[in-house]
């Protein structure tokens, strides 16, 4: 049996097995945090004569108790008249948590590599085997205090930016990804988890052949996850991948931190990032889209519209509420994406009106394409070795050479929002106007950072968004962007692989007086071809 008694000496919890089996859910622990304990004892009987084993110690850490005290009852001893009781107390054994120093960790946020390291496990302290006097004689009012004032410095000294979000990731690999294929993604969460203003402590990963369908990774991992939320001192979790409402909720409870999904990670740094109204406009409607399913995902119980036992009552639940609230804003939302929609149209078929041949440059995010608009058209759009940099699309002229006889002609180039692998359908939807600047342009620029390790993968992805247009996009011409930080094998393999491509280096303005003879070629095609 375990109790588990509060530091009042009240009992508030009495279960029947081993310390593992009755732990309290983080969630119901009064406090938390990896700067003090609970304010919980437990007190645990044990049939053997033996220290307490690591899953007791385990739990103790999960829970961070103040202590834990494993009796040890022998098997017989005396018995009742009419039966009871049995056994005595041979030995006592008291254990606690003690402070650690941090180790480095596992994400390099230079390079953001995944590398494999040992998982950190928290330090107990075990007494020898006591009896109970020896027991009663310790102050344990004073071994927590003096224990919380060392976690405390400890905490204090590895902490980092109070406005940073201390982040533990977890990936999962299945049957499905190859582990380049892994190792890329986790890495990709990484650089996301930084642009959004977080910092990685650790990255743990597991292999499954499907996905556990309410916990995602399965109970054991997520106890593993659990005790090195607590032992870091992460305040977040982030996925690789979308959770549905109800395992974000069984996360949770078990591991008593806030958990997010990749799309919840790209959908706050388009908060962060959008300047323009449009921009913020799209933004809060792809976050309110994101969360309404969401928000009903909290439990058929909270309603009482549904009808039936325990669902009625005076009337709207703030469930009800809230729900409805969404669905009246993202209404009025889409009404004004349409409305801006309409405004681009007119504004590309005055455009179009005056024969201004139009380019858009595409990509994915990171690949370069508003340092490059600076360079060809001396434009100052914000530039930043960050994922998803810009938002809002900009336009400007360039003057490009036209014909046999090389006059000057003008055209519209256009920097869209970076691509990024598997985008969110709820980014699509919400960012249509934006993206009709791909589909009504007359040519596209299809930009590659050569220098990333899976530039054959972004080139995939880019593809498979443009293929679900629904109108298809003119002519591309695949640019190799950032040549000066390509080794010669990557260069050599690109060349074979595309021939037509164009080979520059925006930043160094490497290749763009090819790039513009290609580009006019390109225009003369795609206006011939109208």
């Amino acid at each position: 049996m375990c109790a588990y008694i509060n530091r009042r000496g009240q009992v508030i919890r009495v279960g029947v097995g081993t310390p593992r089996q009755t732990q309290i859910p983080p969630m119901e622990l009064p406090r938390y945090g990896a700067e003090r304990l609970s304010g919980i004892r437990c007190i645990a009987t044990h049939l053997k004569p033996e220290p307490p084993n690591e899953a007791a110690l385990t739990a103790m850490a999960l829970q961070r108790l103040d202590a834990l005290v494993v009796l040890n009852i022998t098997g017989t001893g005396f018995t009742r008249r009419g039966g009871g009781a049995t056994g005595y107390v041979k030995e006592a054994y008291l254990a606690h948590l003690i402070p650690q120093e941090s180790r480095t960790l596992i994400t390099s946020p230079a390079a953001f590599k995944v590398e494999e390291s040992k998982i950190q496990t928290p330090s107990w302290n075990i007494s020898p085997p006591m009896d109970l006097d020896d027991l009663a004689d310790q102050d344990l009012v004073d071994l927590v205090e003096n224990l919380e004032a060392e976690f405390q410095r400890e905490f204090i000294a590895q902490e980092v930016d109070a406005d940073h979000d201390r982040v533990l990731i977890v990936g999962l690999m299945t049957s499905e990804t190859t582990p380049l294929q892994f190792q890329d993604t986790l890495a990709e969460l990484a650089r996301l988890v930084d642009t959004a203003g977080g910092d990685v402590l650790q990255t743990i990963q597991q292999k499954r052949s499907r996905v556990h369908p309410q916990t995602v990774v399965g109970e054991g991992k997520v106890q593993e996850i659990a005790l090195t939320a607590q032992t870091l001192g992460v305040n977040l979790v982030v996925f690789d991948r979308d959770l549905s409402p109800s395992q974000v909720r069984n996360l949770e409870l078990q591991i008593g931190i806030r958990v997010v999904d990749r799309t919840e990670v790209i959908l706050d740094i388009f908060a962060q990032r959008a300047q323009s109204r449009a921009g913020k406009l799209q933004v809060e409607l792809a976050q309110l889209e994101y969360m309404q399913p969401r928000l009903a995902g909290r439990g058929r119980t909270m309603s009482r519209l549904g009808g039936g036992i325990g669902t009625r009552g005076p009337g709207e639940t703030k469930l009800e509420t809230e729900r409805r609230a969404i669905g009246q804003r993202i209404s009025r939302l889409q009404k004004e994406v349409t409305q801006l929609q309409a405004h681009r149209s007119r504004l590309r078929q005055r455009r179009q009106h005056r024969e201004v041949p139009s380019v858009a440059l595409v990509g994915y995010t990171n690949a370069g394409k508003s340092t490059l608009l600076n360079a060809l058209t001396n434009a100052e759009v914000y530039t930043a070795d960050q994922l998803f940099a810009t938002l809002d699309p900009t336009t400007r002229r360039l003057v490009i050479p036209y014909g046999e006889t090389n006059e000057h002609q003008e055209i519209l180039i256009t920097d869209t929002v970076g691509f990024i692998h598997e985008l969110p359908a709820s980014l699509m939807d919400a960012f249509r106007a934006t993206l009709e600047e791909v589909t009504e342009a007359d040519a596209l620029l299809h930009l590659v950072d050569l220098s990333h390790p899976a530039w054959l993968r972004h080139i995939r992805s880019v593809r498979e968004i443009l293929a679900q247009m629904p109108i298809t996009p003119g002519p591309a011409l695949v640019i190799f962007n950032k040549i000066d930080q390509a080794n010669s094998e990557t260069l050599a393999l690109a060349r074979e692989e595309f021939p037509l491509a164009v080979f520059i280096s925006a930043s160094q303005r490497l290749g763009l007086e090819t790039l513009r003879h290609r580009l006019a070629q390109l225009i003369e095609y795609a206006v011939d071809s109208r």
